[in-house]
């Protein structure tokens, strides 16, 4: 049996890219998957290919700048499954631009969702965590806060949060508590779709030597997976053609 088998996994931002390869991936190696994002058509459709391969999935529509829906999703893995072994925080967005372009709508939505979201996660699944003796807390961060470049301040400043967030969470959770931090390089999803064309031709580039999200998919199984007492903090996983 693997560490990853019979465990109930919660994942926001499921429904395309790191989130969807993560969900079928864990469902391949046996957990019970609990889908989280805003396209309730693709979530039922990955929930469908999940139960067609014999996999186990349930899902809702989960919008996390709102905290009733990250509740709703902690209490949906509890009602179906009895239980919540990890909560997987990997809803984000990249909305990168020049500072001068004063895109302040576009600086909110990355704090609402980035980090917003991570904290009404923590908020909603923590007691629970508290009440069972255990849990894993997941979050997705970046490499952009590693290597901080041009147009890509608030973003890294948004990802910069959650890290230094889940630090303290490490240090608060006691010894019945895991955190991991998980920092993507450059992969191909569907991230500058909503960027102005400057910052796509950039980020377009970026993509010729891109990871797959299966990579990512990869090693947040790897933090899963560890035996009792084992806490992976900080996963980097980037292309090796990346600067």
């Amino acid at each position: 049996m693997s560490g990853i088998e019979g465990k109930v996994v919660a994942i926001t931002g499921a429904s395309s890219g790191i989130g969807e390869a993560t969900a079928l991936l864990l469902a391949e190696r046996g957990a019970k998957i609990v889908l989280g994002a805003r396209r309730p058509e693709r979530l039922e459709a990955l929930a469908a290919r999940i139960e067609k391969a014999g996999g186990d999935a349930t899902w809702a529509r989960t919008d996390v700048t709102r905290r009733e829906d990250l509740a709703g999703l902690v209490k949906l893995a509890r009602d179906r499954y009895g239980k919540l072994d990890v909560l997987v925080s990997n809803a984000g967005i990249g909305l990168i631009s020049r500072l001068d372009d004063l895109r302040v709508e576009d600086w909110e939505e990355m704090i609402d969702v980035n980090l917003k979201g991570v904290l009404y996660g923590i908020a909603a699944a923590l007691p629970v965590f508290r009440e069972q003796g255990f849990g894993h807390f997941v979050n997705t961060v970046s490499t952009a806060g590693l290597r901080i470049v041009p147009l890509q301040s608030v973003y890294a400043g948004t990802k910069n949060a959650v890290r230094t967030i889940s630090e303290g969470l490490r240090q608060e959770a006691g010894d019945s508590l895991r955190v991991t931090v998980v920092s993507p390089g450059a992969v191909r999803t569907d991230f500058a779709e909503r960027m102005d064309p400057a910052a796509k031709a950039q980020i377009d580039k970026m993509m010729e030597t891109a990871l797959s999200p299966d990579a990512v998919a990869r090693a947040i199984a790897f933090a899963i997976e560890q035996p009792d007492g084992v806490d992976v903090g900080d996963i980097v996983v980037r292309p090796t053609a990346q600067g």
